[in-house]
C-alpha cells in the first residue's frame, strides 16, 4: 500500500521539481489553461514529451519557489515570471524552438458545447438550413427571434443568425438550442500569453516575425537614424554616405562659381558652356548631367542605318 504524503511533503517535492527545472531550462512559455480538462492536458504532455515539460500549480506556490530559488542561486532573471502568474496559467519549460512548441500546443484544441454561464470566446452564428427538428420545437426559435419555416415536416432556418456575441454570457435558451442542433461552437486549449527567454519577456506574436520582417524593421530604423543625424548634423555610419554626397555637391557648386577647378569640375564647366557638344550621344542618359562627365562615348553620334526604300524591295506603292 502506497504511503500518502502530507501537504508539506508535497510542497517540498514540488519546490525541488520547480527549482531543478529553473536550473535546467532557460526558455519558458506561460500558457492560460482555462476550461482545459485533465485528459486534454495529458495529451498535450505526451505531444511535448522529449524536449518540453508542462508544469501546473498554484500561483502563490510557484512565486514562492521562484523567489527562494533566486535568493539561493543569485539568478534574479526568473523573477520576471512572478508578474506573469495571473489567473489559471501553467508553465511550459522547453529546450526546443519556441515557435514550434507553440504550434504543437495549438494542435490540442478540443470542441466544447456552450454551457450556461460561460463567457463566449468567439461569436456564435447559427447557419441557415434544415435542422432536422420536428415542428413542435419551433418554440426555441421563436424565443430567440430566429426566422424559420416548415419544410417537409421539419424546421428550417431561413437566414444566418448571430446567436451569441463574443464576451456575452451563454443563456439557458441559447445553450439548449445549440445542444439540440448538435453545434459545439467553442474550442479550448492552452493559449500562450507570454514568452520568457533568458531573462527577456515578450509577446508570442514576436515568434511570427520572419527574416524579411526583421530586415524591414532594421532598414526602417537605419533610415530614421540617418534622417535624425542629417537634421542635427551629427555624423553616424548610417548618415555618412549622405554627408559625403552633400559635401561633394557643395564643393562642385563652389568650383563652378569660382576659378578653382579639378578634372571632374572641368567636364561640368565644359558642359555648361556648350551643352550641344554632349547632345544625344547616349539615348539612356542624354538628359543626365552625370552622363556628360563620364560617358565614354563623348559627343560622337552613332550613324543611323538608312531606311529601306520601296525601290529596294522591288515594288512601289503606286504599281499597277
Amino acid at each position: 500500500m502506497a504511503i500518502k504524503r502530507t501537504k508539506a511533503e508535497k510542497k517540498i517535492a514540488y519546490d525541488k521539481k520547480l527549482c531543478s527545472l529553473l536550473d535546467e531550462y532557460s526558455k519558458v512559455l506561460i500558457a492560460a489553461a482555462d476550461n482545459v480538462g485533465s485528459k486534454q492536458l495529458q495529451e498535450i504532455r505526451k505531444g511535448l514529451r522529449g524536449d518540453s515539460i508542462v508544469l501546473m500549480g498554484k500561483n502563490t506556490l510557484i512565486r514562492r519557489c521562484i523567489k527562494v530559488h533566486a535568493e539561493k542561486t543569485g539568478n534574479k532573471d526568473y523573477l520576471e515570471l512572478s508578474n506573469l502568474l495571473i489567473g489559471n496559467v501553467g508553465l511550459i519549460f522547453t529546450k526546443g524552438d519556441l515557435k514550434e512548441v507553440r504550434e504543437e500546443v495549438a494542435k490540442y484544441k478540443v470542441g466544447a458545447p456552450a454551457r450556461v454561464g460561460l463567457v463566449a470566446p468567439v461569436d456564435v452564428v447559427v447557419p441557415p438550413g434544415n435542422t432536422g427538428l420536428d415542428p413542435s420545437q419551433t418554440s426555441f426559435f421563436q424565443v430567440l427571434n430566429i426566422p424559420t419555416k416548415i419544410n417537409k415536416g421539419t424546421v428550417e432556418i431561413i437566414t444566418p443568425v448571430e446567436l451569441i456575441k463574443k464576451g456575452d454570457k451563454v443563456g439557458s435558451s441559447e445553450s439548449a438550442l445549440l445542444a439540440k442542433l448538435g453545434i459545439r461552437p467553442f474550442s479550448y486549449g492552452l493559449v500562450i500569453n507570454n514568452v520568457y527567454d533568458s531573462g527577456s519577456v515578450f509577446s508570442p506574436e514576436v515568434l511570427d516575425l520572419t527574416e524579411e520582417d526583421l530586415m524591414d524593421k532594421f532598414a526602417s530604423g537605419v533610415s530614421m537614424v540617418a534622417s535624425l543625424s542629417l537634421a542635427i548634423s551629427y555624423p553616424t555610419m548610417a548618415a555618412a554616405p549622405h554627408m559625403f554626397l552633400n559635401a561633394y555637391k557643395n564643393v562642385l557648386a563652389i568650383a563652378i562659381e569660382t576659378d578653382y577647378s579639378y578634372p571632374h569640375a572641368d567636364k561640368i564647366k565644359e558642359y555648361l558652356k556648350d551643352p550641344s557638344k554632349f547632345g544625344s550621344c547616349c539615348p539612356s542618359c542624354c538628359c543626365c548631367l552625370r552622363w556628360c562627365c563620364c560617358c565614354p562615348q563623348g559627343g560622337e553620334k552613332k550613324e543611323e542605318p538608312a531606311e529601306e526604300s520601296d525601290e529596294e524591295m522591288g515594288f512601289s506603292l503606286f504599281d499597277d
